[in-house]
């Protein structure tokens, strides 16, 4: 009972301090009416109206609870409560004065100070209530208890950002200051904070503790963003960024948008300039087959395709659901887009013999294959009749169609390959390059090391690893990898392939190579984890056909450079085409024996500079 006493008490006193505005209200009435001048009769006759007009005010307020509301989140629909109440209970007055007037009874309050009564009341009930919410937001939402946060960019999207800050999180943050590196924007304010120079960062933090450094500006290059990352997590500051203006909601942005940096955006590189007129002259109104479509590169590689109007896609896929998935999003996305779903597997020649029957694809992206370097060295065998078998079937039934390009894409892992996914795709290189002498199909060969993301890739595995608690698994400390981006990959592959005459083998710029225990490490500090406290990273070993560090190159090559700067012809050996073909059709046939080590030792033949690497194929090599 006391509890409940309790616990009603702030409604009471809420209705208490209602009454007493109502009160005050009417006197400031009277004397307003009267000009500040009552005479004894008009006191006589306040003191009448004030007990008739509070027990009007009291039933109206108790029959529509306007003191029931919780006071510190006054809103709007409160205000319109309290007009409503006063409204009613101001009609009534109205009311009692033409009852007393017929009736003979000596009572009425002018009609002017009714109107008045209902204004200020009106006035000061609002005032009361907003100011208590005022102050309570006030001591809620002290700096001490919010935190702080710097926006590196004092631009458009900078004042942009602070004001979604405001908007959706100014309870939880507050901006202290502006970054910006122009010097006609330093020393100056946005609504009343500070914009300091970069040079001056430093300096600040050790002044002011800081919480957050939010990325606004959408025009840093991707190694001043990296930089700026790297300074704020070696001061312990964790790092935000607002993604690109084209992915706001309604054109609007919200707190809620703005992520924190991921590895990726760390390892991503200047924006490729693509020619794309050529890149459409080649793919507009032609019919495409894409081969391994529901992977990473391959539906990229549709996603990317399906802007320069293609007459047909075919997504051509052996996994199910991912083709199931690629599939939704297409028609979500692309609703004018003509595309075909085909589940087949590339080695089954009836089932692609029937696909390009159907369908007369003219180019074919050739994205398929098996990746996987330690599952390939352990199933040899599905690795040829994957990625030489599938590729030779596809290729065959590209000239017996009169395709007019085909673009196949393979990996880093070709040169001087040390595992049989490698020599694999190093022999399918070979058979492409050798069948575009005597044909009018082009056969173009892309290659390029790790992209980010896609399945498989080390990224993905780290974070569930970090996810879990831990450990993070890195094979050696000094192992390196060179990454590229799906995106900047697909856009690359399509450029090679909008100027491939045939026979040539592009490799890509893949820029610096990257340590993956530093990766590793990176991604411990942007999940605010510290490295020996909050969890490990443990070396496993060199899996089998694993190599330290990966090349692009084979020692004998060289390169020619080619209109893009970030693209280059691989310098290559030349392959008899009727010799390349005996070889891989002897291997193709060894499948059907399960002898890893002859279909090995085969693979090896064909492709003298594979060499085994932590695998029981080394015995093969001596």
């Amino acid at each position: 009972m006391i509890q409940n006493e309790l616990k009603n008490a702030p409604r009471w006193i809420i209705l208490g301090t209602d009454l007493m505005i109502c009160l005050v209200s009417i006197s400031i009435s009277f004397l307003l009416r009267f000009d500040f001048q009552i005479n004894h009769r008009d006191m006589i006759f306040l003191k009448t109206a004030i007990p008739v007009l509070l027990l009007v005010r009291l039933f109206s307020f108790l029959v529509f609870k306007s003191y029931a509301g919780l006071i510190r989140y006054t809103g709007s629909k409160d205000i319109q409560r309290i007009f409503t109440v006063l409204l009613t209970g101001t009609v009534f007055l109205f009311i009692l004065n033409f009852v007393a007037y017929f009736t003979k009874i000596n009572y009425n309050i002018p009609r002017t100070i009714i109107i008045i009564d209902f204004m200020v009341s009106l006035v000061l009930m609002v005032l009361f209530r907003m100011s208590i919410k005022i102050s309570y937001e006030h001591i809620k939402n002290s700096a001490k208890n919010k935190s702080s946060v710097i926006i590196y960019g004092a631009g458009e999207f900078g004042t942009i950002t602070k004001r979604a800050l405001d908007r959706d999180a100014g309870t939880k943050y507050t901006v202290v200051a502006f970054v910006d590196d122009l010097k006609t924007r330093t020393g100056k304010t946005i609504e009343g904070v500070n914009i300091i120079g970069e040079k001056d960062l430093e300096k600040f933090i050790e002044h002011k503790e800081i919480h957050h450094i939010i990325i606004a500006d959408q025009t840093l290059v991707p190694i001043k963003k990296k930089e700026i990352v790297d300074f704020a997590l070696s001061k312990g500051i964790r790092v935000l960024d607002v993604p690109p203006s084209n992915s706001w909601i309604n054109g609007e942005l919200s707190f809620k948008q703005i992520k924190k940096v991921k590895i990726e955006d760390l390892l991503e590189r200047d924006v490729i300039k693509l020619d794309k007129q050529k890149i459409e002259e080649v793919n507009k109104e032609k019919i495409i087959l894409i081969s391994g479509a529901a992977g990473s590169i391959g539906s990229e590689i549709v996603r990317q395709i399906a802007q320069y109007q293609p007459k047909l896609i075919i997504l051509l896929d052996q996994a199910e659901s991912p083709l199931y998935h690629i599939e939704t999003e297409l028609s979500d996305k692309y609703k004018d887009l003509a595309f075909e779903v085909v589940i087949g597997d590339i080695s089954n020649e009836i089932r692609m013999k029937t696909l390009f029957e159907t369908f007369h694809p003219q180019i074919v992206y050739h994205a398929a294959a098996y990746k996987h370097v330690p599952m390939m060295e352990n199933n040899p065998a599905e690795a040829v009749r994957v990625n030489i078998k599938g590729t030779r079937i596809l290729a065959d039934l590209s000239i017996k169609y009169g395709v007019e390009k085909f673009v196949m894409i393979s990996t880093d892992k070709a040169v001087n390959p040390t595992n049989v996914m490698g020599a694999s795709k190093r022999i399918a290189e070979i058979y492409c390059q050798s069948l575009n002498k005597n044909t009018s199909t082009n056969f173009v060969t892309t290659r390029f090391g790790n992209v980010l993301g896609s399945n498989g890739s080390v990224i993905p595995i780290f974070r569930k690893q970090i996810e879990s608690g831990g450990p993070i698994t890195v094979t050696h400390p000094e192992v390196t990898r060179y990454f590229m981006t799906i995106p900047e990959a697909c856009q690359l592959v399509l450029e090679a392939g909008a100027y491939g005459k045939g026979g040539e083998i592009f490799i890509f710029d893949m820029g610096e190579s990257v340590k993956i225990i530093d990766l590793a490490k990176k991604m411990i500090m942007l999940s605010r984890l510290e490295l020996g406290k909050d969890i490990e990273i443990q070396f496993t070993g060199l899996r089998p056909g694993e190599k330290l560090y990966e090349e692009l190159l084979n020692t004998e090559e060289n390169t020619i450079k080619t209109h893009h700067p970030k693209i280059m012809i691989a310098n290559v050996k030349e392959y008899d085409f009727e010799d390349i073909k005996n070889h891989i059709n002897e291997v193709i046939n060894l499948y059907d024996d399960s002898n890893n080590n002859a279909l090995v030792a085969k693979m090896k033949q064909i492709v003298p500079e594979f060499l085994s690497k932590n695998s029981a194929f080394e015995k093969l090599d001596a």
